[in-house]
């Protein structure tokens, strides 16, 4: 039996918010509008009271000072490293890694650090309004078990480095480790796979050579650190006479399935390769502030017509996890460098934080706008607060005024993550007292 043009549909959530922010198109508004999902999916996008006519909810959600967007999304993170936030702060990238992080991870890195770590970063995430992420670390297995069992979506990385590690000893082991974390995990529906080779300095040729043909195989994206300093790029040209993009070039890897993340030394040549071929780069401004690695020029990766995503790094070099942050830090400083107050406006930033995101990890068919068939990864945001008064116009509100304590609900593929700004499922005490247990451990290694 056909149903009728007023007879209402059955969904499992209908959401009704005072503007929803659908991102593609792109700079769209919409007032007054409601949001319907079923299955896990959006079926609907309509004015209030059409939709109220429309559906026949389980679950009715009604926010009128809030503004409904897609799921922010995280292009690069290390997120077992949150149990490291702020031990070592206040250094430059390679004293950093050298000195602190690389020692501490050698005195406690395993399944319990990773599980642990990603647990807490979990929780941040959601609260702050992240429902995907772009995972690079260590134990990409036990990484989609704790992503899968809280319902999360993200790609994890499979790790390339050429020293051991308590993941692998040498190439053939993270290879074959590799492959295995991708066959177990292929086709569900929340966890993804990429290949994570460290950086060029650190993973040789031949390595480089073999994971560009196993990801064509395979049909997944590199996730790499490339041109994160100039002095990484000087050292580059010295040793092999090569920028290391070049070099990454040479070997087959610089294709539209590379996610170039950091990107802050680039020249017009690098620009114009990563145009030409498709790449993606992931901009994470307040980490390359930090360790002053230098500047990714996003207007002239824009111009050029390169995909940006925005991403937090690591908790340990940002030192949170907060994706409102980062796009207002992204979208102030990229005027900054280029000298141009236009450059990165608001609705581009929002987009390069769902949309661009989406893109780089092969998940724009799924995620990343609120649109019919997609996957209702969606987030209320709060603009009745004082601090977000007068609203003029609510895409410069998100972006510039608006931060993740506005951040009320949240829903990944439809299930309800985040009610009234209190997490669903999540023993909030005891992720605090657990991280707190490896914040003695850490500083007593």
């Amino acid at each position: 039996m056909s149903i009728g043009p007023r007879d209402p549909q059955v969904c499992d959530v209908l959401i009704e918010a005072g503007w929803v922010v659908p991102v593609v198109p792109r700079g769209v508004v919409l007032a007054d509008h409601a949001v319907a999902v079923r299955d896990g999916a959006v079926i609907g996008i309509h004015p209030i009271a059409e939709a109220r006519e429309l559906y026949l909810p389980a679950e009715h959600v009604k926010r009128p000072d809030a503004a409904l967007i897609p799921g922010l999304i995280n292009g690069h993170t290390h997120n077992p490293m949150t149990l490291m936030r702020g031990v070592a702060d206040d250094l430059p990238l390679m004293t950093w890694l050298n000195d602190h992080i690389w020692p501490i991870e050698g005195r406690i890195i395993g399944t319990d650090m990773v599980a642990d770590g990603v647990t807490l970063a979990i929780a941040e995430m959601l609260r702050g309004g992240t429902t995907t992420c772009n995972e690079n670390y260590f134990f990409p297995d036990v990484q989609a078990q704790v992503y899968k069992r809280h319902g999360f979506r993200a790609v994890v990385g499979l790790p390339v480095i050429d020293f051991p590690t308590a993941w692998a000893k040498d190439d053939d082991e993270y290879f074959d480790k590799a492959r295995q974390v991708h066959d177990q995990w292929l086709g569900d529906p929340l966890i993804g796979t990429a290949f994570a080779p460290h950086a060029p300095y650190t993973v040789k040729d031949s390595s480089f050579e073999r994971m560009a043909m196993l990801a064509e195989q395979l049909d997944i994206p590199v996730h790499c650190h490339v041109h994160e300093t100039q002095g990484e790029v000087d050292d580059a040209m010295s040793a092999t006479g090569l920028r290391p993009l070049a070099r990454l070039d040479r070997l087959g890897v610089v294709s539209e399935r590379l996610i170039a993340v950091h990107m802050t030394a680039v020249d017009d040549a690098d620009i114009a390769l990563c145009a030409d071929k498709g790449v993606s780069v992931v901009h994470c401004p307040e980490s390359n502030l930090k360790l002053a690695s230098g500047f990714c020029p996003v207007a002239r990766l824009q111009e050029a017509g390169i995909n940006i995503a925005i991403g937090t790094d690591g908790a340990a070099s940002n030192n949170d996890l907060d994706m409102f942050g980062e796009m207002r830090t992204a979208a102030l400083l990229a005027k900054a460098v280029a000298g141009d107050a236009t450059a990165l406006q608001a609705g581009d930033a929002l987009y390069a934080a769902t949309m661009g995101g989406a893109l780089a990890m092969g998940l724009a068919e799924r995620v990343g706008s609120i649109e019919c068939g997609k996957r209702a990864d969606l987030v209320c945001v709060d603009l009745g607060a004082l601090e977000t008064q007068p609203i003029y116009h609510v895409l410069s509100q998100l972006v510039y005024s608006t931060g993740r304590q506005h951040v009320t609900d949240v829903w990944i593929d439809g299930v309800a993550k985040l009610r009234s700004r209190v997490l669903v499922d999540m023993d909030l005490d005891a992720i605090v007292a657990n991280a707190r247990s490896w914040g003695a451990r850490i500083s007593n290694a």
